[in-house]
């Protein structure tokens, strides 16, 4: 079983180049001009901030620890979904918020972002017929949906694809839609385009301590070299996700009456359960869910778990009890049963929940809270508590809201109808986009043409730039993995590590072997690192 349960913070770093902006005090600190904001924390919330701030004018500088979307952001259920269960606990807002957002992200992202059909088996003993019929009217009305199917109830006893992978106990069920997405893709993209609209991006660079000075911020920056930077800012975003209050009462010395709550949530990877591409959503006694999704084509992801959690953020991992949970899940509905030797990957995340006093983990609401402070003179502060993934791009525009009487700005929201970078393809009709690139560069053999159309869209022009041979694409490290690509990622993504290429940037980890990671590794070693001054690749 291969596991991956964080980044690879101690891959050795090599030089990278100062920016011709900043100057060295005699102290040997790299001193920078003032910007507008900062951000600290390259998960989602972090760049879907960046890149709203970027687009209205302001000068942005965000910082991450590690490489963008190490945690959290990352270890998803890859799903962009209005949450059905959510309704259970009277969270129309967040549903509604989060029904509406899968449609704009459609729009926006229709490489990394797909419609999904769902089935749902029905369990009479767990939740009555009428009380599903009723939540999926909701889920179906609430977002005013344009693009997806409505719910529908479907004979899972007879013939048909969704009810052969299941038990004959199973008789029922309802089938309704939601989205996949490619988390950590999401959050690149969202700072790729929050650097071309002029934000600053710096991966492996940790902000140490921060304090009010003169009315501005005075950040004191470390990169993974060592090197020193301050930084004045007029705002600060504290979207450290899990390390929000850490951050908070360490790097910032104050206190917050929110607090953050830690929850893991873990998955399980194992070989494909069923054919067809339609997930599941299994109904546990414990009266929480588990999805069964059609993963990375040979393989199903099976999550989530919702575990009380107090450890270190960075060094969470799935534990046996977790495994055998999801195991007898699943072995409930499916004819295939699994036993935990069948995991060929797992991983497990920390999500940082608004600590609502809820006694029920699952039960802790989803929504995020905001937690501002200064004014009156005082730089402003807003800390995030809270928050998933489908809702990332309300939240900044509300946090926006919230900076607006302090910093003065005056364009107003523009992410709805603005298209990720690789997602302006016209009518966002990606079979017709794929279809055309196929004839425009048919030396590319099709599988792989289409794996770039899903990961990069529209930019895989720039990625395979003037070649007209496969040749010209370089050698193949392993799995498709062409040099082509690797520098197209380095050059462009900031990726720096073979994890951030086999992990983040794609999922080629679960396909390749430890020869392809050496051969990666001694490429990425080899070339030189691009100047991450300005944070633009």
């Amino acid at each position: 079983m291969r596991t991956e349960y964080r980044s690879d913070t101690k891959t050795r770093q090599r030089r990278t180049i100062e920016t011709p902006r900043s100057r060295a005090s005699p102290g040997g600190v790299i001193l920078s001009e003032q910007v507008d904001m900062l951000v600290v924390g390259g998960g989602i919330n972090g760049a879907g901030i960046a890149r709203d701030a970027a687009g209205r004018g302001l000068k942005v500088l965000l910082v991450e620890q590690d490489d963008l979307a190490s945690h959290t952001s990352r270890w998803s259920s890859k799903l962009i979904h209005g949450g059905l269960r959510y309704l259970e606990y009277y969270e129309f807002r967040l549903v509604r918020e989060a029904l509406i957002e899968r449609e704009v992200l459609l729009r926006a992202a229709p490489h990394i972002v797909r419609p999904l059909t769902f089935v749902l088996p029905h369990v009479p003993e767990m939740r009555p017929a009428w009380l599903i019929r009723l939540g999926l009217f909701l889920y179906d009305h609430l977002g005013g949906r344009e693009i997806l199917p409505g719910s529908k109830a479907v004979d899972l006893a007879a013939p048909g694809p969704y009810g052969a992978p299941l038990k004959p106990w199973v008789k029922r069920g309802f089938t309704y839609s939601d989205c996949w997405v490619e988390d950590s893709r999401l959050v690149v993209l969202n700072a790729m385009d929050a650097a071309e609209r002029g934000a600053e991006i710096l991966t492996r660079t940790r902000c140490e301590r921060a304090r009010r000075k003169d009315g501005t911020w005075t950040a004191e920056l470390v990169d993974a070299a060592g090197r020193r930077r301050q930084v004045r800012a007029r705002a600060l975003v504290n979207a450290a996700g899990p390390w929000v209050q850490r951050f908070l009462e360490g790097g910032l010395g104050m206190r917050s009456k929110k607090r953050v709550r830690l929850v893991k949530g873990s998955h399980i990877v194992v070989p494909k359960l069923y054919d067809g591409d339609h997930p599941y959503i299994l109904q546990n006694d414990d009266r929480r869910i588990v999805f069964a999704i059609p993963f990375e084509g040979r393989f199903t992801l099976i999550g989530t778990t919702d575990v009380p959690y107090e450890g270190d953020p960075a060094a969470v991992a799935i534990s046996p009890e977790e495994t055998d949970y999801l195991c007898r899940v699943v072995n409930r509905y499916f004819r295939r049963e699994i036993e935990p030797r069948d995991v060929v990957w797992a991983y497990a995340g920390v999500r940082p929940l608004y600590d609502d006093a809820s006694g029920n983990v699952s039960a802790v609401t989803r929504d995020y809270v905001f937690d501002v402070e200064g004014g009156d003179g005082r730089a402003p502060l807003l800390s995030i508590f809270g928050g998933k993934i489908t809702t990332y791009r309300k939240l900044a525009e509300h946090a926006l809201d919230k900076l607006r009487p302090h910093l003065g700005f005056g364009k107003g929201p523009w992410t709805a109808t603005a298209p990720l970078p690789g997602g302006d393809m016209p009518g966002a009709n990606l079979a017709a986009f794929t279809a055309q690139m196929l004839r425009a560069h048919a030396f590319v053999p099709e599988p792989l043409l289409c794996r770039w159309v899903r990961t990069y869209g529209t930019r895989l022009e720039r990625l395979i730039g003037g070649a007209r041979r496969l040749e010209d694409l370089g050698a193949d490290l392993g799995g498709g993995l062409l040099e082509a690509e690797v520098d197209y990622l380095v050059a462009h993504e900031w990726a720096r590590t073979a994890d951030d290429i086999l992990w983040r940037r794609t999922r080629l980890g679960l396909h390749v072997g430890e020869d392809t990671v050496a051969r990666l590794q001694a490429k990425l070693e080899e070339r030189p690192v691009p100047a991450q001054a300005a944070g633009r690749p």
